[in-house]
């Protein structure tokens, strides 16, 4: 499967840019902190995007892109089956931190590296903006967990508030550049 990786431009960023993307995620164990320990419990439940869910997220992709951030997409037969972007705002007591809020691989794409790959030109990018760490907001799931910890995430040093308020059951990571 050949698949084509590039960074997306805000004229990339079109409205109908997800309509074919399956964000389908059925989750049985999740992560989560108790005392200052992690631990794992079953939780079952299944997130799927709708159409307003996709167009709330290209919008934040272009907005990413407006202030500086990047967007990188992979694509098979010219069709979007990945995607990963790193925001531009710099945070961290010693403005170490870039955020990565998204990373995500069509359903039917998984396991075929393509997360790994997009992560890694996230974190190449990243680098070249002159941030010493991604900071990542993860997904609680038993297999999103053990993706990020896969590409060297580990628990994050600092926690930003604003992002943990966002969604506070998820784990907050970040991986070393």
């Amino acid at each position: 499967m050949k698949i084509l990786y590039k960074e997306l431009l805000l004229d990339d960023l079109h409205p109908s840019l997800l309509t074919n993307f399956n964000r389908y995620q059925e989750t049985n164990m999740v992560l989560y902190k108790d005392n200052d320990k992690y631990r794992l419990k079953r939780d079952y439940f299944v997130e799927e995007w709708d159409d307003v869910k996709k167009r709330e997220i290209v919008q934040s992709l272009q907005q990413c892109v407006q202030i500086g951030g990047i967007v990188i997409g992979a694509f098979h037969s010219e069709h979007l089956i990945g995607f990963a972007n790193v925001e531009g705002e710099f945070f961290g007591t010693e403005k170490q931190y870039l955020e990565l809020p998204y990373i995500h691989v069509s359903n039917e794409y998984r396991n075929f590296g393509i997360g790994k790959q997009l992560f890694q030109l996230c974190c190449e990018k990243a680098e070249q903006k002159g941030a010493k760490k991604l900071y990542i907001a993860a997904h609680p799931s038993e297999e999103t967990q053990h993706f990020y910890r896969s590409v060297g995430c580990i628990y994050a040093e600092e926690i930003n508030d604003e992002i943990l308020a966002r969604e506070p059951l998820d784990i907050q990571l970040e991986r070393v550049l």
